[in-house]
């Protein structure tokens, strides 16, 4: 089967978050199944393209009344067609992403691109979009080209990676996507009076998935819904959770990269000489024995750190540490070096984002902390049971699918005191040795790679 993927970023290529990881691997095990597979994607000025062939030269595009002449690349990775769409007037940009006034112009012409590249290089059985930025072929498909027969029996697939993101703009930018004027109405791509690029996918999509099978029940409720839980049941005949997997490739501590240490279940003596040179690394005093606690997040609001205000003092009562790294919100930002200022000897904390340290924390650390408040997948923790880190989670999304009481520690309430609770459970574990590594080496025999949710995928697309 032929398939061609729409999104905003993947690994190696461009990468912000989570995306980019399942557009560098998801793909690629489909081409392992033996599905011939594409990927369309904006070439950046940050993007990493070296090596790339120029296939098309100047093809005409519009978004509405706007007129471009795109170039389109190609680079074969891993099997996989990487499709660039290089229009320098809209993508020639410091920032990936930089809330830029004409965004809606910029992803409505990713779209429009990769119908392009469905109708002269790459024709599809399957168009498989992912998240807002991808939201509009979805109608184009259906209304400005449906009378085209080059897209006749054409399929769409669209993947919600985090339904708090969707591409909502004022109403006045309708008038700029070339769409019929009848489409904008609460039916179609009106939402709250503005205009919806995810509910736009939402809607004229053949099928949509989430990235887990809790968080497709999650998002159709008014907790987790953000406003679209009615649109949702109301089309959850088409929806479902396909839980994304991880590239063992790369997340593995038998052979990855940027470790002081390799171990494996059977002999994970390494684990400790990694997380003495964690210990070391991030400044901490030399104890072993006291249990070390690992983040590596966003700090953001989704990421439930608003439970750790306050969290100095219990930190001090507590014999344990803490390592973290990650950037975002100045209020994260500043609650976590506040912390490591208050207790210097107990944690430690690095702003920013550094793949060998992430790899690093997940090897030395002794459990893997994300108390997030929702979490529509989450990688992490999957990395973590591999890597016999143990994860302590809230019992959400993706996190409530990967963890269980025999691998990990999970807490439900949305509160400080159950995520203390949750901890406090899992320093008494700690102290009896023997349990603690039956436990990491129950979840280090956990399967959570791409191979098992490319085949779920395959079968989706199969049925549409």
């Amino acid at each position: 089967m032929k398939i061609l993927m729409v999104a905003s970023e993947a690994t190696p290529f461009a990468k912000t978050g989570g995306l980019a990881d399942v557009l560098g691997s998801l793909p690629a095990a489909l081409v392992r199944l033996g599905d011939d597979v594409g990927v369309v994607m904006p070439k950046y000025r940050v993007a990493e393209t070296g090596g790339a062939e120029r296939v098309w030269v100047a093809m005409p595009l519009w978004v509405g009344s706007h007129a471009y002449l795109v170039d389109i690349y190609r680079l074969i990775h891993r099997g996989v067609k990487y499709f660039f769409v290089d229009c320098p007037p809209l993508y020639d940009r410091a920032e990936i992403y930089g809330d830029y006034p004409d965004d809606h112009i910029r992803f409505a012409l990713l779209s429009q691109a990769a119908l392009g590249i469905s109708r002269h290089i790459f024709r599809p059985a399957v168009l498989h979009t992912h998240d807002w930025q991808a939201g509009l072929l979805a109608p184009y498909l259906r209304t400005t080209f449906a009378s085209d027969p080059t897209f006749f029996g054409l399929r769409t697939l669209l993947t919600i990676h985090n339904l708090g993101y969707q591409g909502n703009y004022p109403a006045a930018a309708f008038a700029d996507l070339g769409l019929d004027p009848g489409l904008f109405n609460p039916s179609g791509l009106e939402f709250w009076n503005r205009v919806s690029y995810l509910k736009a996918g939402i809607v004229w999509s053949d099928a949509i998935n989430t990235v887990s099978p809790t968080y497709a029940r999650e998002i159709q409720t008014p907790e987790y819904g953000f406003g679209m839980d009615d649109l949702l049941r109301v089309h959850s005949k088409k929806l479902s959770g396909i839980l994304n997997g991880v590239d063992y490739e790369e997340w593995n501590p038998e052979t990855g990269p940027y470790q002081t240490a390799h171990y494996s279940a059977r002999d994970l003596s390494g684990k400790l000489a990694s997380k003495k040179a964690l210990l070391v690394e991030m400044g901490l005093p030399l104890n072993t024995s006291r249990p070390l606690i690992g983040i590596v997040s966003r700090f953001a609001d989704q990421k439930g750190f608003e439970l750790l205000e306050g969290f100095a003092a219990w930190l001090a009562d507590h014999d344990v540490a803490i390592v973290a790294l990650g950037s975002g919100q100045k209020k994260y930002e500043d609650m976590f070096r506040e912390l490591a200022a208050l207790q210097p000897d107990k944690c430690a904390v690095r702003i920013g984002y550094d793949d060998a340290i992430s790899h690093r924390i997940e090897a030395g650390a002794d459990m893997f902390l994300m108390p997030s408040q929702y979490e529509p997948c989450g990688l992490s923790q999957i990395y973590s049971l591999r890597y016999g880190t143990v994860p302590i989670v809230r019992a959400t999304g993706g996190l409530d699918d990967t963890v269980d009481e025999s691998t990990g520690f999970k807490f439900v309430e949305y509160t400080p005191e159950a995520l203390q609770g949750a901890i406090e459970q899992a320093l008494d574990a700690f102290e009896k040795p023997g349990a603690w590594i039956a436990r990491m080496r129950r979840g280090m025999a956990k399967d959570f790679s791409w191979d098992t949710s490319a085949a779920a995928y395959q079968r989706l697309m199969r049925s549409l």
